[in-house]
């Protein structure tokens, strides 16, 4: 792998460590389990073994033996929980299946019971010890399965519509060179290191709820509704997020759960699910199929881009990502014709997963782009060159900034693309067949309303408070730094403060959106402490500023300057009369209007950018992967990778390298390792543990080369940056098979690529 600094470049911050590893490497930074609570009780949730039918009893003796048992919730005793609209219907819950709140079985491992006792391991034995009788009925588990239903996302979503454009389907019919190909994705889940948990208590009448969330405001929200209290007697705490990446982004079925054993108990319950249990009480990414066709011409120009997809989702839930608003504006298309259908089954809803819409639907056509370049016997850059635009093929929207073939250029000169022999199966070492492949990355440029207060302290301290999260992602180091940046201190200076409700609020930690929306909304409130700060140096009748331009000054190392003229910063307070300038600050972008921002104190998430809207707003990337695969044994390895990524301002190559690594990772285990097994006859898991759940481990990743493409773009928001937590495993899968067909001359278009299919 490359250097963790890698070089700054043009519109590029400094590359500073994390202000937040020390804590996490010794131990020292709390998650929301670690916290201490007085005298907690324990609870042990009891999951559903069927996957659709009915409880018909529930036997409790057994359990409620157990010395040290508390409490036993169940839909008989649990009381009402409110039901709450889906995140993606504009709600905070991750599904509209409502706990606790009936017989009703609606997919395999649903909350059914809850154990409360005084030690975690009575709480266990007693979930184990109670019996529950089914009336099981035949589940759906997947395409194909007995039962499924089929439905046009057009018809069930209002804001979704199928890009379509021109006569595709007449253009496909008259291309010279045609590709038709099915391809699909599996299920897969997050499995962070960090479980799912919960710990709620109660204080004269107000909950206070330590989980890891992705987006406090909405659980706050979330948790007041489905409890019938008023959202201001709720308190969310997660000050870190231990992985996350869409599992911890709406409101899951154990939070009200875990706060009615507390209120009922009257003290602390905590709860921590087992690592299977996190497979179905929690959200993860769907599987999808694909059919897509291209024509284009013999000079490779595409004339047509049709794509239908299909993506299931759970019985009662219509959850759906809809790829295609993506890939239809990736190309210089003559004509697009596009249909997304989701497929109802006896599953848990699925969920957000790290670039939920591009992870599928680009794997399925830059794996189609390979085989119209194969089919042309042209390059693979070379055709993406041809196609690339600066617009929208179908309304002629144009990007705000596009640097894709920047990025190829950068990326195969790197990888040595050039040495590349063009016919599969030309290239071998020994027993080793070794493939090259490439593929485009993108994500959508989005940003959310936010609010922060900023204080700045005389002694030239900052303190920044905003309810944003930090992931993993290092959003602690580039707030800081934005603040630093504009208020003239050092980093060590700036004191962060994030993920907490009794904060100002930010957007979900969703859609590589948080160092956009919170650095714009920092950098505002930043100049409201600077313009206080100013009017008083330059208004003042004695002071060094007196009667300057408010423009000439500015705060640099901790002094107040203009020119040659200096003044530290407590010598400008103590001439305010202050000790410190506190501002507060709301941005949202125009096209959402103020209320926005009051949205957001309610637990409404909005957002804008990436193919809505007047400009195009995306960030791309290039992705290029070696594959070696043994002759004999089928064994397939990846010796090295390269990924080069344009993302407007970068404010940290250092986090920003990191990022984009993981996700390199992430793309290598989504083509070769990942897939959540389905017992088709149950609709249950099979794999539902880290020992079958396939991930790569050091051995899988041998070379990872991240490329940082300079970009600027002026227009995406005040701060110029392009979110790229999600960009960096965008395209890799796809570069993998690609890999693959050119050391093999086989193609595999279902994900993943295994032995036993290239045997």
């Amino acid at each position: 792998m490359d250097g963790a600094v890698p070089e700054r470049k043009a519109n590029m911050g400094d590359p500073i460590p994390r202000v937040d590893a020390r804590l996490k490497v010794t131990g020292a930074a709390r998650y929301p389990s670690d916290v201490p609570v007085a005298d907690p009780a324990y609870a042990f949730l009891v999951t559903s073994a069927i996957a659709r039918g009915r409880i018909r009893s529930l036997d409790l003796g057994a359990a409620k033996a157990v010395p040290g048992v508390l409490d036993i919730l169940t839909h008989e005793n649990a009381g009402e929980i409110r039901p709450l609209k889906t995140f993606s219907s504009g709600g905070q819950a991750g599904s509209s299946i409502v706990p606790l709140d009936s017989a009703r079985i609606w997919h395999d491992g649903q909350i059914l019971a809850m154990v409360v006792a005084e030690t975690y391991e009575a709480a266990r034995e007693a979930g184990h010890r109670i019996a529950i009788a089914y009336d099981a009925e035949k589940p759906s588990a997947t395409f194909g399965s007995a039962g499924v239903e089929t439905k046009p996302v057009a018809k069930v979503s209002k804001a979704h519509k199928d890009p379509t454009f021109g006569d595709a389907p007449q253009a496909f019919a008259a291309s010279a060179v045609k590709v038709e190909a099915d391809y699909s994705t599996p299920a897969q889940h997050h499995n962070p290191m960090e479980l799912f948990t919960t710990t709620c208590l109660w204080t004269d009448g107000r909950l206070t709820v330590h989980e890891p969330s992705q987006f406090v405001y909405g659980m706050k929200a979330g948790v007041a509704t489905q409890l019938g209290i008023d959202p201001a007697d709720v308190h969310v705490v997660s000050p870190f997020v231990g992985g996350a990446f869409g599992s911890k982004g709406s409101l899951t079925a154990r939070t009200a759960i875990v706060a009615l054993a507390a209120r009922r108990l009257r003290r602390p319950v905590k709860l921590v699910a087992t690592r299977d249990q996190g497979f179905t009480i929690a959200t993860y990414r769907a599987e999808t199929r694909h059919s897509v066709k291209l024509g284009a011409g013999r000079d490779g120009r595409i004339a047509a881009y049709l794509h239908e997809a299909w993506e299931l989702s759970s019985r009662p839930d219509d959850y759906n990502v809809s790829g295609t608003t993506s890939t239809a504006v990736m190309y210089d298309y003559g004509s697009i014709a596009t249909r997304v259908n989701v497929v109802n089954a006896d599953r848990n809803t699925p969920g957000f997963m790290r670039s939920p819409p591009e992870v599928p639907y680009m794997y399925a056509l830059e794996s189609a782009m390979d085989e119209l370049a194969a089919a042309l016997k042209m390059d693979p850059v070379a055709l993406r060159r041809v196609n690339d635009t600066m617009k929208d093929p179908a309304t002629g929207r144009p990007y705000t900034s596009r640097s894709l073939m920047q990025c190829y250029d950068a990326a195969a000169q790197a990888f040595g693309w050039s040495k590349r022999s063009p016919e599969p199966g030309s290239m071998r070492d020994g027993d080793w067949l070794i493939g090259w492949g490439c593929a485009t990355a993108t994500y959508p440029t989005q940003i959310g309303p936010a609010a922060a207060r900023i204080a700045l302290a005389s002694d030239g301290t900052v303190r920044v408070q905003i309810a944003a999260h930090d992931v993993g992602t290092g959003a602690y180091t580039v707030i800081g730094q934005a603040a630093a940046n504009r208020l003239g201190v050092a980093p060590d200076r700036v004191t962060v403060e994030l993920g907490d409700s009794a904060l100002p609020p930010a957007p979900v930690a969703g859609g590589s959106n948080t160092t956009a929306s919170a650095t714009s909304v920092v950098l505002k409130a930043c100049d409201a402490v600077r313009a206080r700060l100013f009017r008083s140096a330059i208004t003042s009748n004695g002071g060094p500023f007196a009667g300057k331009p408010f423009e000439a000054l500015d705060i640099r190392d901790g002094h107040l300057v203009a020119g040659d003229v200096s003044q530290r910063l407590d010598d400008a307070f103590r001439q305010l009369g202050e000790s410190a300038i506190e501002e507060y600050a709301e941005s949202f972008p125009p096209s959402l209007g103020p209320d926005a921002v009051s949205n957001l104190y309610k637990g409404r998430m909005s957002m804008v950018g990436g193919p809505k809207g007047e400009k195009l707003m995306f960030a791309f990337g290039a992705e290029f992967v070696e594959v070696r695969i043994n002759a004999r044994t089928r064994e397939v390895r990846v010796p090295r990778a390269v990924g080069a990524f344009a993302a407007g301002h970068i404010m940290n190559p250092r986090t920003a390298h990191s990022q984009l690594m993981g996700g390199m990772i992430w793309g290598l285990s989504s083509a070769l390792h990942e897939a959540t097994e389905i017992d088709e006859r149950t609709a249950r898991y099979v794999n539902d543990n880290l020992a079958d759940y396939l991930l790569p481990v050091n051995a899988d990743v041998q070379s990872i080369d991240v490329i940082l493409v300079p970009e600027e773009d002026s227009e995406v928001n005040p701060m110029g940056v392009k979110g790229l937590g999600e960009l960096g495993n965008v395209g890799t899968n796809a570069a993998v098979a690609n890999a693959v067909y050119h050391a093999t001359g086989r193609r595999i278009r279902d994900l993943p690529i295994r032995i036993e299919k290239l045997l």
